[in-house]
């Protein structure tokens, strides 16, 4: 029987290189959650296709409860189980501190970490019921370290570190793995806003010398899935920029 995994946030950066490499296993059946970026789910769905793997897409704002059941929900119709699921939807800020509105602060909250609770309560029913299960989050290094500038985001991503070590200790008696990952700076679109003197000079403050890439995470989880002993970890990786 396949292993049914779903990925929030899946049709760009990390999540897309997730999705794309997870599916590629046979023994996998990948559903990748989109919200705004349809044409990059689509693009996903049918390069995949053409080279014979079958994806699942699904839209849905994860931030919003009723979605984000429904999403699980239609999973659930389909599939009849969720082996894993992988809380990667994020959206970041640079801002000011005093400058953040309440409108923005709650759009990083709800975007990054209250839709890893509700998506989570939603699918971990199943998971307690079949006594095995695998959650991973994708937190940063900010969210380990705090980052100026990124008070919203960093909150958000620390906040997801908690979920997953408090998690892990009530959901190991049901043989359900939780675990975080924490990427330093990588090779995504967020990275967009930095000029090319300002990416030099975050690398010249990792000890690596080199900003990561998405395939550097997805390693990661692929290593997740197929262990079965490790819980409430959060992994950085992230070059040693934060030794």
């Amino acid at each position: 029987m396949k292993k049914i995994i779903l990925i929030t946030g899946a049709s760009r950066g990390i999540g897309r290189d997730i999705a794309k490499t997870l599916s590629k296993d046979s023994n996998n059946m990948v559903i990748a959650n989109y919200n705004k970026s349809e044409k990059e789910a689509i693009e996903l769905k049918e390069n995949l296709k053409n080279e014979g793997i079958d994806i699942d897409i699904i839209k849905a704002d994860v931030s919003k409860r009723n979605e984000a059941k429904e999403m699980v929900q239609e999973v659930l119709n389909k599939y009849g189980k969720i082996d894993v699921l992988i809380n990667n939807a994020g959206i970041s800020q640079y801002k000011l501190f005093n400058d953040i509105t309440d409108e923005e602060w709650d759009n990083i909250i709800n975007t990054n970490l209250k839709s890893a609770f509700m998506v989570t309560q939603e699918a971990v029913r199943n998971m307690i019921n079949n006594k095995e299960g695998c959650i991973i989050n994708i937190s940063s290094i900010w969210g380990v370290a705090g980052a100026s500038m990124e008070v919203a985001y960093s909150t958000s991503k620390a906040g997801l570190i908690g979920l997953t070590k408090s998690l892990a200790k009530e959901l190991g008696p049901s043989n359900i793995r939780v675990n975080a990952i924490a990427p330093g700076i990588i090779n995504t679109g967020m990275n967009n806003r930095f000029s090319e003197d300002e990416l030099q000079s975050i690398k010249d403050e990792i000890p690596l010398e080199k900003i990561g890439n998405t395939a550097d995470i997805t390693k990661c989880v692929k290593w997740l899935i197929e262990d079965s002993y490790t819980t409430g970890q959060v992994i950085s990786i992230n070059g040693g920029w934060d030794i």
